[in-house]
C-alpha cells in the first residue's frame, strides 16, 4: 500500500516568490499608511486655515 502525499511543500521558487510578495506588501502597506497620515495632516491644516480666514469676516 502506497501513501500519497497530499500536502506538498512549496518549491524553492515558490518560497522566494512568497517572500518577495510579503516584502512588497509590507512596503505598499507602509506607503499607504504614510500617505493617509499625510492626507489627514494636510486636511487638518487646510481646515484650520479656512477657519482662520472666516473669523474676521
Amino acid at each position: 500500500m502506497t501513501v500519497s502525499k497530499t500536502l506538498q511543500e512549496p518549491s524553492k521558487r515558490e518560497t522566494i516568490a512568497e517572500r518577495t510578495s510579503a516584502a512588497a506588501t509590507e512596503i505598499i502597506d507602509k506607503q499607504t499608511s504614510a500617505r493617509l497620515e499625510k492626507t489627514a495632516r494636510l486636511r487638518k491644516a487646510r481646515l484650520k486655515q479656512e477657519q482662520a480666514l472666516e473669523i474676521p469676516s
